[in-house]
């Protein structure tokens, strides 16, 4: 079976969307990354992403219901495919794989 690739802001998406459940929509998406990783991160960035990421199989969509809010419109709510859990399993094994290589002394100077 063939790998599949993320990258790191196609990671970080997909672990939001998998930490936002049934709230993962582009704004809400955005306004998390920039809460809780301190980072900046432009809408239509996420947005292309999520395009992205449904194109590979690893999100889907549907519309949610009209909000007042938002001027009656709807949102596009993403949730996690199989593909995109299997996907994120294997970036979270493979990083744990990677920091187990790093000896304990490297580990140790750096305060970790």
């Amino acid at each position: 079976m063939k790998r599949a690739f993320l990258g790191e802001l196609e990671e970080v998406v997909l672990l939001t969307v998998a930490a936002l459940q049934e709230s993962a929509y582009c704004a809400s998406i955005t306004q998390t990354i920039d809460q809780q990783m301190a980072r900046s991160i432009s809408f239509p960035t996420v947005h292309t992403t999520l395009q992205r990421l449904q194109e590979k199989g690893f999100v889907s969509s549907q519309m949610g219901g009209a909000t007042a809010e938002r001027g009656g419109r709807q949102k596009r709510l993403f949730t996690v495919t199989a593909a995109g859990q299997r996907a994120l399993i294997e970036c979270r094994h493979m990083r744990s794989q990677l920091w187990e290589q790093i000896p304990t002394q490297v580990i140790q100077l750096w305060g970790v």
